[in-house]
């Protein structure tokens, strides 16, 4: 072993040796977490980043994937409760590459227009239709799932079968299942969004004839109801939320936060109806399409030399004798005129408001000069109020009871302090331990300076020791005999020794030259410590 190596273990040995047990824990924990910090940090910088490989995967398909990535030996994490797969950056393009070759993901719950692809020349003519309705099914569930917020779609459809009669033909409808993201909930813009999206996909579907339901079993839109995103109730909900924000907006702005409060109860018609108007009329100017004219004439009497036929009856009644002629003539004309017709089909969906009742109160120390009657118009012109309609408007002025906001403010005002005391608890805490830390280094440090500087004094001691003892061997003359003491070189006299006081201030001092910030931080700590 070099002796350079060799002395510095030596000395290092010797350190370690003049430690205390307190500064050897110390000494232990710091190298212990300065190991864990490296290896952490190691870990995470060697650690690859994850991308998304596939999202939006079925559990067939992401168990298929998982399969194939541990196959090839590539690192995964699944996220989105197993529908998202993530894998390194470097690998994302070649394992799509390689799992597009291997056919994934198969996406079984809807392979789209891709099933034609599949269908052999021999298939039958109810395959083909299948086949097709299956295409399509998976294309609208595509589309669907792609809205935002939507996890999952399946879209089933009930097409009914052609036929030469086309009035005893049925409307073909549909069903949306949709799995909506944790913590997401579709609006009614959203379910409406979907049914004129499945209806304008199937030929002579209408929006009407499409259901739609969530995870959570609720039916966002029936067979024959607009999409409306709930029950038959939501209608007026969002009704009275519209009109109750509206109205409450503006109170806050007039009277401030928490001045004002507004109730509103809406009735809405669920019913659907369909009425058919038709009109005709006619038109002066236009010729008639075309006409006809009849025309009938007769001429009679009884022929010269010719017997009356007489008349039916007794022979004892007398018939009167008419010899003389007589004549008919009758003439009809059909016209068929140009004549407008007009048909007007008017649908009436559910949503239509039959009436509503809006109650405002008003605090008193609010609104002590606000025109109570101006505001009451306000409120009626928000609201939308219809007097022949049947709503009903109420505006009162009252004392509001501030009790319970008082005492939700002082505990939030409580909560606030206990929250700052916790706070700077923490802090405090966390600057003591530092301190600590910083003390126990700065100790460590000064101890470890100190050891040295005194290995060094003794280093130094023994050279001089071994000096003299070199000085003091007996000398031996040129001939080789030993010398005489008369004839030694008298030695000066030793130097007296050292005041320790002396050694005590210079080593202060050395100390003070080379490490001045410690040195002063622990004279500070020593005076605050020896106040009274």
């Amino acid at each position: 072993m070099p002796a350079q190596v060799q002395d510095a273990l030596g000395r290092l040995t010797s350190v370690l040796r003049a430690f205390t047990i307190a500064q050897r824990t110390f000494a232990l924990i710091g190298i212990g977490a300065l190991v864990l910090g490296v290896v952490a940090l190691s870990s995470w910088m060697s650690r690859p980043s994850m991308v998304p490989l596939f999202s939006g995967l079925s559990g067939a398909d992401a168990s298929a994937v998982v399969d194939e990535l541990t196959s090839a030996g590539v690192g995964y994490e699944l996220a989105d409760g197993g529908a998202t797969v993530l894998v390194p950056t470097a690998a994302v393009y070649e394992q799509r590459v390689r799992l597009a070759a291997a056919g994934l993901p198969a996406d079984a719950d809807g392979a789209g227009y891709s099933l034609l692809d599949e269908m052999p020349m021999t298939a039958s003519e109810f395959q083909q239709e299948t086949t097709y309705r299956r295409a399509l099914e998976g294309e609208l569930s595509r589309t669907v799932s792609a809205i935002e917020g939507v996890e999952a779609a399946t879209v089933r459809l009930a097409i009914p079968e052609e036929t030469v009669f086309v009035a005893e033909r049925g409307a073909p409808t549909a069903s949306v299942f949709v799995r909506t993201r944790t913590g997401v909930q579709l609006s009614t813009d959203q379910v409406r969004a979907i049914t004129h999206l499945v209806s304008a996909g199937v030929d002579g579907m209408a929006p009407l004839d499409v259901a739609v339901v969530d995870a959570s079993g609720t039916v966002l839109s029936a067979v024959g109801e607009e999409g409306s995103g709930g029950s038959e109730d939501s209608l007026a909900a969002e009704h009275e939320n519209r009109v109750g924000g509206a109205v409450q907006t503006m109170l806050d702005r007039l009277v401030g936060v928490g001045g004002a409060t507004v109730a509103v109860t809406a009735e809405v018609d669920h019913t659907e109806t369909e009425r058919t108007t038709e009109e005709f009329s006619a038109t002066p100017d236009t010729p008639p399409l075309g006409s006809s004219t009849t025309t009938e004439e007769y001429t009679g009497g009884a022929a010269a030399g010719a017997g009356g036929t007489g008349v039916l009856g007794p022979d004892n009644i007398a018939v009167p004798n008419d010899d003389g002629g007589g004549s008919y003539s009758a003439t009809s004309e059909d016209v068929t005129n140009a004549v407008n017709k007009s048909t007007e089909v008017t649908r009436s969906g559910p949503g239509a408001l039959q009436r509503q009742s809006v109650s405002v109160l008003v605090d008193q120390t609010a609104a002590a000069a606000i025109d109570m009657g101006a505001l009451r118009d306000a409120v009626a012109a928000a609201a939308g109020i219809d007097a022949e309609r049947g709503d009903t408007l109420s505006v009162q002025r009252m004392p509001f009871d501030t009790t319970t906001a008082e005492a939700a403010a002082e505990a939030l005002a409580v909560a606030d302090e206990q929250a700052a005391a916790v706070a700077q608890r923490d802090l405090v805490r966390d600057l003591a331990v530092a301190a600590a830390i910083a003390a126990v280094v700065i100790a460590v440090l000064v101890a470890v300076g100190r050891r040295s500087r005194r290995a060094r004094r003794e280093a130094l001691d023994l050279g001089e020791l071994e000096a003299a003892r070199a000085a003091a061997m007996p000398l031996t003359l040129l001939d080789g005999a030993l010398a005489d003491e008369d004839d030694l070189p008298v030695l000066p006299p030793p130097p007296a020794a050292p005041d320790p006081a002396e050694v005590r201030r210079a080593e202060v001092a050395a100390l003070a030259d080379e490490q001045p910030e410690q040195v002063a931080e622990l004279l500070r700590g020593w005076m605050a410590g020896a106040r009274p």
